[in-house]
């Protein structure tokens, strides 16, 4: 038979100040090559719906 639901609540988290910055750190610093992926994959993607679709040269050249 299976235990009944149970909530919990967590009402305080001790984190200490030293530990909570060093986080932080370290997550804008694994941000960083994580957004140059996504800006590749997103250049990607743009670069096939121009080959596929033409976008972008709709208005012939521009002097």
């Amino acid at each position: 038979m299976p235990e009944p639901f149970q909530r919990t609540i967590i009402t305080d988290i001790d984190i200490p100040f030293g530990s909570l910055v060093l986080f932080f750190v370290k997550a804008s610093l694994a941000a960083i090559p994580a957004a140059f992926i996504v800006a590749f994959i997103l250049a990607f993607i743009g670069w096939l719906l121009r080959l596929i679709f033409g976008f972008g040269m709709m208005g012939g050249m521009v002097t």
